[in-house]
């Protein structure tokens, strides 16, 4: 897998604080999720990416570009949807989109046209026309997509792109980031301190806390890791089934209708099938538990 953003000992200092300190990484493209508190860095992170802050030591490159010195060329292949409210108030979306469209590069003809693709992509209709002050969150958090988007980049910047919004809303952003990423090949870095938000829509995590990272990994690869054991589901006697698998050693607890069978190895699966049988009951479901981003999150947060 090609790496889209790579660094080398990357550090922001602000009044001799670190925000980063010596991060060395290789995000690969796909969909990537930076996970982290509030004050983790991640916001530090993306701008220096983009070349908006110059780091205090060290070097970045995304898409191959040097950020420091190829920033121009940078931006034009990257799309930045920002946190902050940023959106001028009485500018129209598709004026605001066109004109962004045109800083990026795109002839004329061309920006108005993409202009129209992308808030249709968005959702926003005949309200593209409307001034940009009275639009909802929501429709402002699509505005900052559109605009990410317009210019055709090969990877998207996404900082809290679900921030303010609720439940519904959320879940429909989620969907297009989704949608962009899938549907149109666009690499993406979503930042988050939605543990779920980056499980819904993220393929590789990186974990930061304190301007350090903390992991980073594939997300089946990191919870798949996790395993705990295996969960079972079986019709019939099930007290004589749970007493037949604890008499072979293994430790069982019900966890919901289900049998949470923890074992170290892979032994525990014909243990199961023969007790199912010297038991007679009918076994229904039976797969490899893994844990949650949530819980891989907090376990690594508690460690010093």
């Amino acid at each position: 897998m090609a790496s889209a953003i790579s660094t080398e000992n990357l550090s922001k200092r602000y009044n001799g604080l670190p925000a980063l300190e010596g991060i060395s990484l290789e995000i690969p493209e796909g969909s990537v999720g930076l996970l982290g508190e509030n004050g983790a860095g991640k916001t530090t992170f993306m701008k220096l990416l983009l070349g908006l802050l110059s780091p205090t030591s060290g070097s970045a490159r995304v898409l191959g570009f040097d950020v420091a010195s190829q920033g121009l060329e940078l931006r034009r292949r990257v799309g930045y949807m920002p946190e902050d409210d940023c959106l001028p108030a009485d500018q129209s979306a598709f004026d605001l989109v066109v004109r962004l469209g045109r800083l990026s590069g795109l002839p004329k003809e061309v920006a108005l046209q993409r202009a129209h693709d992308v808030l249709h992509l968005v959702g926003l209709g005949e309200e593209r026309y409307r001034p940009i002050g009275g639009y909802s969150v929501g429709m402002k958090q699509r505005v900052k997509l559109a605009q990410a988007l317009v210019h055709d980049p090969k990877l998207v910047l996404l900082d809290e792109p679900t921030s303010g919004l609720d439940p519904q809303g959320r879940g429909e952003m989620l969907d297009l980031i989704g949608d962009v990423h899938k549907k149109m090949g666009i690499s993406m870095l979503l930042s988050s301190h939605l543990l779920r938000d980056v499980e819904r829509v993220c393929e590789y995590v990186v974990i930061l806390r304190a301007g350090q990272v903390v992991t980073q990994g594939k997300l089946s690869e990191l919870l798949g890791g996790l395993s705990e054991g295996l969960l079972v589901r079986v019709v019939g006697d099930q007290e004589a089934f749970v007493q037949g698998l604890r008499a072979e050693g293994l430790k069982v607890e019900a966890v919901g209708t289900r049998l949470l069978v923890k074992a170290d190895s892979d032994v525990v699966y014909d243990v199961i099938l023969q007790q199912a049988v010297q038991t007679g009951v009918q076994l229904r479901y039976l797969e490899r538990e893994s844990r949650s981003l949530e819980e891989l999150f907090w376990d690594l947060h508690r460690q010093p």
